[in-house]
């Protein structure tokens, strides 16, 4: 346990939409708890630049793609003893991804129905270590789209505002029904990462509410 109240093996993850500093809080965090990160990794995607082309063809390959990953590093984090602070959720995936491309016809159903049943078997049971709190990070849609400007990949700079757009409301839609874990919701505008009040803010806000759970062992 540490000045925060965060126990060394608690799990924490960050989520929210493209753009809006996942894996930077992420990293920030960990320098802080002196714990491990698990980052989202974008380079060794098979399907996710043919994705960006062709989004009818790939977004069932690439939904399965992410849910398999994501569901070893979660197994792998618990196994390791926790001590993580993970750069978005498996939760994301089904909730805000594979649901949007069903709903738009960018996924079959057939295929939706395939990949929520297998998201089900997997993640839907009581053997599934969830993690001890979800932070959930959101700002204006401007500023998002701002942030996704600076930060320069050109698949995503080559992808319609619209899509963006789109995404930005089921997020807002989606962590409102999230029930999980524990959630904090931080606004981009309200914290600095380079701050260390703003980050020991943070931090003992998430000391409080993994307080309030009974402890893993």
């Amino acid at each position: 346990m540490n000045t925060y109240g965060i126990p060394k093996q608690a799990v924490i993850t960050v989520a929210g939409t493209v753009g809006v500093g996942k894996s930077t809080l992420t990293a920030a965090l960990a320098r802080q708890l002196g714990f491990r990160t698990s980052l989202e990794s974008v380079d060794h995607n098979p399907y996710l630049e043919k994705f960006y082309d062709d989004f009818e063809r790939w977004s069932f390959h690439l939904q399965i793609y992410f849910l398999a990953e994501r569901f070893k590093e979660q197994k792998k984090m618990f196994e390791l003893g926790g001590g993580f602070v993970q750069d978005r959720s498996i939760y994301e995936d089904t909730g805000i991804f594979a649901k949007m491309h069903a709903d738009q016809g960018t996924m079959s159903a057939v295929d939706y129905e395939t990949y929520t049943s297998l998201y089900e078997a997997m993640v839907m049971t009581p053997y599934f270590p969830h993690p001890d709190v979800l932070i959930y990070l959101e700002g204006s849609l401007p500023s998002i789209l701002r942030r996704i400007q600076e930060r320069g990949r050109e698949m995503e700079l080559q992808t319609d505002t619209g899509y963006w757009e789109t995404m930005y409301g089921r997020y807002s839609r989606w962590i409102g029904e999230f029930t999980a874990c524990p959630v904090l919701r931080l606004n981009i505008d309200d914290y600095d990462v380079n701050d260390e009040r703003s980050m020991a803010d943070i931090l003992a806000r998430v000391g409080g509410m993994i307080g309030s759970r009974p402890v893993r062992i």
